[in-house]
């Protein structure tokens, strides 16, 4: 079952903590997420959105279940999910995924990576395993070929909580979640 609308027009933490072992699903691959971001919108100094909207940042205040995909680096395409109601800034960064469909295809996608862990072990390199580009901003999550789902047998787990990692502002903040024991986040 695709998520619907309704799961995204929630507090970001909510739907940050929520997407854990949700898949995201683009063409013939997949991937189940264990980690996460919540990015708060405007009173969040790491946010893209903390500054307010602009032509780049725009879908983040537009209904939630779209996708905010940029260039980070100049070399990374990430993809956020928008939460919130619409008009109220929030994302969510998707970091890491753990392979579940199209692992062949994604091989050929990420050849540099060693190991099936390592495929999508990263907001750049889930982004490029699934095929997914800055083509996709704006994609409506809750339809067409780029959705999140509900995993066909879902599983219990714990979450860990820690801070962000990667950013300088509001790094403190404990916002990033991921799922106990898993082998495929970003970095422990």
């Amino acid at each position: 079952m695709i998520l619907p609308r309704a799961f995204y027009a929630r507090p970001t933490v909510e739907v940050a903590r929520g997407l854990l072992g949700k898949w995201i699903v683009h063409g013939e691959t997949a991937g189940r997420i264990v980690e996460v971001e919540a990015y708060l919108g405007q009173d969040d100094a790491a946010a893209h959105s903390a500054a307010g909207m602009t032509a780049r940042t725009r879908v983040i205040f537009g209904p939630p279940g779209h996708a905010y995909v940029y260039l980070s680096y100049g070399m990374h395409e990430c993809l956020n999910i928008v939460a919130e109601a619409e008009g109220v800034a929030g994302c969510v960064l998707i970091r890491a995924l753990e392979p579940v469909a199209g692992v062949a295809e994604m091989r050929e996608r990420r050849p540099a990576a060693k190991s099936d862990r390592e495929l999508a072990s990263g907001p750049g390199r889930l982004t490029r395993a699934l095929g997914i580009t800055r083509a996709h901003y704006g994609a409506d999550l809750t339809q067409g070929v780029l959705t999140v789902r509900e995993p066909p047998r879902p599983d219990a787990f714990a979450i860990d909580v820690s801070r962000r990692i990667g950013i300088s502002k509001a790094a403190e903040l404990p916002l990033r979640f991921t799922i106990r024991g898993s082998r495929f986040i970003s970095r422990g």
